[in-house]
């Protein structure tokens, strides 16, 4: 018999949320790939979105928004994504008995183009990190931001999670909630340290453990927007020509490390990786930071 996809959609939705724990972001993420996908099929069968059912989504009809996604000049990792998606909904459909339909399960993407990470060399590291002004509470803040998401690899959704208390000072580890609310222990560099310490005691706020540790200027959690807008901020105060993502950041820590010497176990670890292919990225950045390096010293190069 077949099911309503739109009922379904929603209680795959409570599930990501609720069972496996993936965070807001993740969840409407997914919610959007599907309305898309739902939307397409709505118009490929002229029926409302409503009227649709399992037996719908198609290989023929997945194809054809493939196709359409394609012509529109849709990333190949988008479109994988969006696919993606469509079989993760899928999945759980079968695994609760609410559909025999495998077709999204055989439906193929061109494979994406692999892109290395930017990254910032040293100096420009430094010139990012020395760029706000510690005369300020909120110049004191930002160091410290850019010092937490360099010095110990974080992502900008585990960065304005922390909370007061979360950092071990002498100790020198810091709680993070990852992906899918999984909690791991980084270490926390000396540099990080001083400047989270230069923060707290310039706060206006006590800081009272429980509570967000990096504050707006309305005094309520940062969002990764805000990150976003204060790296841009600092990238172009720093005179650094390339734009940088707040993940560059992250990248700039695991090549730093890697061409130090860190072995991959151990940055896949840092970095909270599930898998180590995912951390194998960037032994193709530090392979092509070593080539420059070579090039521009050797004087046989």
């Amino acid at each position: 018999m077949a099911e309503p996809l739109l009922k379904h959609k929603n209680e795959f939705l409570q599930y990501l949320a609720v069972q496996r724990n993936y965070s807001p972001n993740t969840v409407t993420a997914y919610s959007n790939d599907l309305d898309a996908m739902l939307e397409y099929l709505a118009e490929y069968y002229g029926c409302k979105i409503s009227e649709l059912d399992d037996e719908m989504a198609d290989y023929l009809a997945l194809r054809s928004y493939m196709g359409f996604l394609r012509a529109k000049g849709m990333a190949k990792t988008t479109m994988s994504r969006r696919l993606s998606g469509c079989r993760a909904f899928f999945r759980y459909l079968g695994k609760h008995e609410l559909t025999e339909n495998t077709a999204p399960a055989v439906v193929s993407v061109p494979k994406a183009d692999k892109h290395l990470p930017r990254f910032l060399y040293y100096p420009e590291m430094e010139a990012l990190l020395n760029a706000p002004d510690l005369s300020k509470e909120s110049g004191k803040r930002d160091r410290a931001i850019l010092e937490l998401i360099y010095g110990s690899g974080l992502r900008i959704s585990e960065l304005v999670a922390i909370n007061v208390g979360d950092i071990d000072f002498n100790a020198g580890f810091l709680r993070v909630i990852g992906k899918g609310r999984k909690e791991r222990i980084v270490p926390v560099g000396e540099y990080s340290i001083n400047a989270v310490r230069e923060y707290m005691s310039a706060r206006e706020l006590p800081c009272v453990k429980g509570e967000a540790l990096f504050l707006n200027n309305r005094k309520g959690r940062l969002s990764d927007r805000y990150i976003r807008k204060l790296i841009d901020k600092y990238t172009e105060q720093a005179a650094i020509k390339q734009h940088l993502s707040p993940h560059a950041l992250r990248h700039s820590f695991a090549t730093h490390m890697l061409e130090n010497g860190a072995d991959l176990r151990t940055v896949q670890e840092l970095l909270g990786h599930s898998s180590l292919s995912t951390t194998q990225i960037y032994t193709h950045v530090t392979s092509r930071h070593m080539l420059e390096v070579y090039n521009k010293t050797h004087p046989k190069a």
